[in-house]
């Protein structure tokens, strides 16, 4: 099985400027075992399972916890049996239909 989670998860109690609170979380995924993405508006993760990628977000909300009184988080999943490395194809199958379209 392959889970693409994205997420976003920050404090709402810092401020305008939360990368330093994200760049905590970001370091904790890239310390998993699991692929990930970062972009401008969350971060994608492909894990093995659902559980785990909730674990992802528990985690992540275990780190901004002590730092603050209120958490934001937004979270959307793709699941879809027998198929990883999801996270690169998904992208590659549409580049390759882009290259198809322009010639």
């Amino acid at each position: 099985m392959s889970v693409l989670l994205e997420f976003s998860m920050f404090p709402t109690d810092k401020g305008e400027s939360v990368a330093e609170y994200v760049s905590k979380i970001i370091k904790m995924i890239d310390e998993s075992e699991y692929e990930y993405q970062l972009t401008p508006m969350g971060t994608i993760i492909e894990t093995y399972t659902v559980k785990e990628a909730l674990e992802v977000v528990q985690d992540a909300y275990m780190i901004l916890e002590p730092h603050s009184n209120r958490v934001y988080s937004s979270l959307k999943m793709d699941i879809r049996k027998g198929h990883m490395g999801r996270l690169k194809s998904k992208i590659a199958s549409v580049e390759e239909l882009i290259g198809e379209v322009s010639k």
